[in-house]
């Protein structure tokens, strides 16, 4: 699955209106969400992941994997997001 398709099968299952996506920008135009902000990667930005995470992984023990951290360069922060954006990927598969 591509980082596209992971943020916009999550984005479905919180419930997200997403609009285009953006090659430049990497991250899906939204609206309705919160005033003033126009895109969304929750990849790359840790109140999109937090926002996502809080929104449909209540009761869902969040891990990042080693594949995770190792495709993240390392960086635990990144390989966070990476963990909540699939586990909402999931919910929306398994629905």
């Amino acid at each position: 699955m591509t980082d596209r398709e992971l943020l916009e099968a999550a984005a479905k299952a919180a419930g997200l209106t997403i609009g285009a996506w953006s090659d430049n920008y990497g991250a899906f135009m939204y609206r309705g969400v919160e005033p003033g902000k126009s895109w969304w990667n929750a990849l790359t930005d840790d109140g999109d992941a937090l926002r996502l995470a809080v929104r449909c992984l209540p009761f869902y023990t969040l891990r990042y994997t080693r594949e995770d951290y190792e495709a993240c360069n390392q960086d635990g922060l990144a390989a966070t997001r990476r963990a909540i954006v699939r586990a909402a990927a999931e919910i929306l598969e398994g629905a």
